[in-house]
């Protein structure tokens, strides 16, 4: 068994239907108190894999452990240990807050007591206790009802809280309050959290991971990543001035470095360019010294751009598809030459 300091632990996961591998060899592992972003396109495997680790889904082959408890083999312990937040977010629009969360305490195995405490709790917890805790579910929001489905999920108190989606359908404000709620609740969970809003995840998460094609593609923390699948460097100037001159200047500093797009001048007469340098040697001293010195141009601003998660997501996902694509062709070739 995987050494409990390991929150998750996924080794050699498969899930197959019939000539579809929805999750392809996946092992990773998320340690105790991380959050952790999980990502990848529509298709990737995501959902399957949260799904097997929640033991709503059985895996072809492979290994899963949640709290140290094997998946497959003590699935009634792992569904103690874990908070399960699923993409749809299905509830009852029937019943009030607080009744549907007493409700889900009592099935989660918390007697009465304490389910009175907890419920209180959670509802403090996510913000629901003022405006939320006793209206009917069919009329709240879709960031409140995103709340009350956080709160069903750590109403347990599980070591594990699974978040698919949570940010999904909500406006930048409800994103906003969304992201201070993951905050409050990792104080007391290990979160595995998936998005398709990649500035949130930055933000929010520890590590992550990006899947593609049912494969891991990508695991890491941002600078990491950045460090792996970025390498090219870029350098946002505002200047004034021919653009012809800009792009001599921005040579002169070294033959790799290129003006890749200029803006449209400002009232001002100021544009934004941007300059990029495959190298990974910083130029942005030596830009500053030479376009500052250059007598046909007026430097305004000089900034190194900072690749964004998103950058580095489309880097992963699209290093995948082509390796894949290399070895369809291989494989076709050899098949071909075979025959």
């Amino acid at each position: 068994m995987p050494s409990y300091v390991q929150s998750i632990v996924a080794e050699g996961l498969c899930k197959s239907y019939g000539g579809h591998h929805a999750i392809r060899d996946l092992s990773f592992s998320v340690n105790r108190g991380e959050v952790v972003g999980f990502l990848g396109p529509n298709g990737a495997g995501k959902s399957t894999t949260m799904q097997i680790l929640t033991g709503l889904l059985e895996a072809t082959s492979g290994e899963a452990y949640v709290a140290g408890y094997a998946v497959a083999r003590n699935p009634a312990a792992v569904k103690r240990a874990i908070g399960y937040m699923p993409e749809n977010n299905p509830l009852p629009e029937e019943m009030r807050v607080r009744e549907y969360l007493r409700h889900r305490a009592r099935l989660k195995g918390l007697d009465r007591r304490t389910t009175r405490s907890r419920v209180e709790e959670v509802l403090d917890l996510c913000d629901l206790q003022r405006k939320a805790a006793r209206k009917l579910i069919r009329s709240l929001s879709k960031g409140f009802r995103q709340r009350v489905g956080i709160a069903d999920a750590i109403i347990g108190r599980p070591e594990v809280t699974i978040l698919d989606e949570p940010t999904i359908g909500l406006d930048p404000h409800q994103v906003l309050v969304m992201r201070r709620l993951v905050e409050r609740i990792r104080e007391h969970t290990t979160i595995l959290l998936s998005s398709h809003i990649l500035a949130e995840v930055e933000i929010s998460c520890d590590r992550v991971l990006i899947l593609s094609q049912g494969r891991l593609v990508a695991a890491g923390t941002p600078t990491e990543l950045r460090r792996e699948f970025i390498r090219n460097h870029r350098y946002i100037a505002e200047v004034r001035g021919e653009s012809a001159a800009l792009r001599r200047e921005v040579a002169a500093v070294h033959a790799e470095l290129a003006v890749t797009r200029v803006g449209e001048p400002d009232e001002d007469g100021f544009y934004s360019a941007e300059i990029e340098c495959p190298l990974a040697e910083d130029f942005a001293e030596p830009l500053l010294q030479r376009l500052h010195a250059c007598p046909a141009l007026r430097l305004r601003a000089l900034a190194r751009r900072q690749p964004s998660l998103e950058d580095i997501f489309l880097a992963a996902t699209k290093r995948s598809w082509e390796l894949e694509m290399n070895g369809s062709v291989t494989q076709t070739a050899q098949s071909g030459s075979a025959a």
